[in-house]
């Protein structure tokens, strides 16, 4: 009942993740509802992601450059690196501004069971860093789940004879949620990193 135009856009728009067909159709008429000026500029946006879009050769996070505006900016304290899964976890620690180090993407988390071991994720180039860099101390930012936990005890593993201090992000309850509703991980995580207080 769709032109095959607009059935492809809608399709498209259902690959995005939480788009189910009814949201397709809507943002799909939106588009349609676009000035041909805005369109373009829309379109073209699309088109860069896919030309300009990589991954910074230092630390793997998306860049339009082949070194991120992290990694070249000389004012950030480079003996300390913060390592996360996914590139869009560095977004989130940039917004509070509380950390002035570099960064490292490992572009995924060690999980035997999905058959994604050391070798499959960005750890030998965080080692290169740290041999090459001098790097002081690294903090841990992965997801508290069974393959965050495996990989960060991986990676003290393969660091626990160097002059490295490894540390991690804490996890536990957020504020304001019923002690009934957590889940029994993350009860344990704020369990053992409980404080003096």
């Amino acid at each position: 009942m769709y032109p095959e135009c607009l059935k492809k856009v809608i399709e498209c728009l259902k690959d995005l993740p939480g788009i189910g067909e009814k949201t397709a159709e809507r943002l799909a008429f939106s588009l349609v509802n676009f000035s041909k000026e805005r369109l373009t500029v829309f379109s073209n946006s699309i088109i860069d992601l896919r030309d300009k879009i990589s991954n910074c050769s230092i630390c793997g996070n998306i860049t339009d450059n082949d070194i991120c505006s992290i990694c070249s900016d000389s004012n950030r304290n480079g003996k300390i690196i913060f390592v996360v899964e996914k590139a869009k976890d560095i977004s989130l620690f940039e917004k509070i501004n509380v950390y002035n180090g570099k960064y490292h993407v490992l572009g995924g988390l060690i999980s035997p069971l999905e058959g994604i071991g050391p070798e499959d994720i960005n750890i030998n180039s965080l080692l290169d860093r740290i041999k090459k860099n001098d790097i002081e101390e690294i903090i841990l930012a992965l997801k508290p789940s069974i393959e965050g936990e495996t990989t960060m005890q991986y990676i003290k593993k393969i660091l626990e004879n160097s002059n490295v201090k490894i540390t991690k992000i804490a996890t536990g309850i957020p504020i304001g949620t019923d002690i009934e509703y957590i889940d029994a991980m993350t009860l344990e995580f704020a369990l053992e990193g409980r404080k003096d207080i």
